[in-house]
């Protein structure tokens, strides 16, 4: 299943509601989302942690617009739209995370 969020986990709980229901899949985050793919935050770790669980995504113009793309923590792949759609395409179910 691929798990899509969108808004910031420093700021929203959308990404804990994600981890308390699903155990394994794949998470693209996007928009405000991509902060957490970032080094140097408090979810850095965490972020690393489910590396054995989730295969883990992020999206590149998301990042870029944020001036974020050279923070990109080690293991998580980046995506254009084109790879977006890949991810949607690719996966049975997909649930977006409000």
């Amino acid at each position: 299943m691929l798990h899509i969020i969108n808004k910031s986990p420093l700021s929203n709980g959308a990404f804990d509601s994600c981890l308390r229901v699903a155990d394994s899949g794949v998470i693209l985050f996007i928009e405000d989302a991509v902060y957490a793919a970032t080094k140097g935050t408090a979810l850095e770790e965490k972020i690393r942690s489910l590396s054995s669980k989730f295969k883990i995504h992020v999206l590149l113009p998301d990042l870029e617009a944020r001036g974020l793309a050279d923070r990109i923590i080690e293991g998580i792949t980046t995506v254009d739209y084109a790879g977006f759609v890949d991810l949607v395409a690719g996966n049975k179910n997909c649930q977006s995370w409000l």
